[in-house]
């Protein structure tokens, strides 16, 4: 995704990243609730989609429960939080319906593509505020579920728990989060910091995940990793960032290196950075202490919890 930081020239990195690298051998390491959610409802079945609701072709077929049954929050790496029924299947909101007052304008076709969600069953889990659920009348006479006073839906092509296919769909379709708006990707630069309740102000890719130094690589006179082959499947190596697409990064010694692969890969303070792949969403730390030698990194490129080399 694009960002308004990215708008260094190729020829200004180049000349950055020539100089930082040469700073790696010369420095020496530092020491409206709607009315009440009410009874019996139904969705629509599969069926192509709506005329001007978003493109044309086959639908995938989905068999959502006939109840939302618990709802509750889930984390995507992406829109971060949405909401979700009680099989964890997203929930979505139209840009045509209304909210004050709660209305549908989603009806025959569009309503087999995207199911009502009856409100007949539905409750509040965990980070789901009670106050918000409500219920608005269909044309059909069945209860539909409102957030915020925003008729809820499902979309046929998410089949599994997690899915958020319906996301942007059209221009008008949006998945929901916890307060009943639109759930959008942040624009975030390619890498950042953020403030973590435990570690503090750590540095995080553009899609909020944690990024982590090993302790057994390399920075000075030249930055070397020393994961290699199986290691790189839990810990993939952070691909290289635009310093002018990254936002709270120190400057100094912010450099790319060649692996042994021919990848290249990023550093902070010429030290090697990586993600974990099992950090889940935005704000994990699951890797935070692994084996003794994986730590967050600080905007100064330090390990969070580790003394240097």
């Amino acid at each position: 995704m694009k960002t308004s930081w990215r708008t260094a020239s190729l020829v200004a990195s180049a000349a950055t990243v020539l100089a930082l690298t040469t700073a790696c051998g010369q420095d020496s390491p530092p020491s409206a609730a709607s009315q009440n959610v009410g009874a019996t409802a139904g969705a629509g079945d599969v069926g192509d989609i709506g005329a001007g609701q978003a493109g044309g072709g086959a639908q995938a077929s989905a068999s959502p429960s006939d109840t939302a049954g618990e709802l509750n929050v889930s984390t995507d790496a992406e829109l971060g939080k949405v909401v979700t029924d009680s099989l964890g299947l997203t929930l979505y909101r139209f840009d045509q319906d209304t909210a004050e007052p709660p209305a549908s304008n989603c009806e025959d076709d569009c309503a087999k593509t995207w199911p009502p969600v009856p409100a007949d069953d539905a409750t509040a889990g965990e980070g789901i505020d009670k106050a918000l659920l409500g219920s608005v009348d269909r044309a059909d006479g069945t209860k539909q579920l409102t957030v915020a006073g925003w008729p809820a839906y499902r979309y046929v092509k998410d089949v599994n728990a997690g899915d958020v296919k319906g996301q942007g769909v059209g221009g008008k379709w949006y998945a929901l989060n916890p307060q009943g708006k639109k759930a959008q990707a942040a624009d975030r630069p390619g890498l950042s910091t953020r403030e973590d309740a435990k570690l503090g102000e750590i540095v995080v890719d553009e899609n909020g995940m944690t990024v982590y130094r090993f302790m057994k690589d390399e920075a000075w006179p030249k930055p070397v990793s020393a994961c290699t082959g199986a290691c790189l499947e839990k810990w993939p190596v952070v691909s290289p960032v635009d310093f002018e697409d990254t936002k709270g990064i120190q400057e100094k010694g912010y450099m790319t290196f060649t692996r042994p692969d021919g990848a290249d890969q990023q550093t902070i303070n010429c030290w090697p950075i990586y993600t974990f792949a099992g950090d889940k969403a935005p704000g994990d730390t699951n890797g935070q202490g692994v084996g003794g030698t994986w730590y967050a990194v600080r905007p100064d490129g330090k390990p969070v919890g580790a003394s240097e080399k």
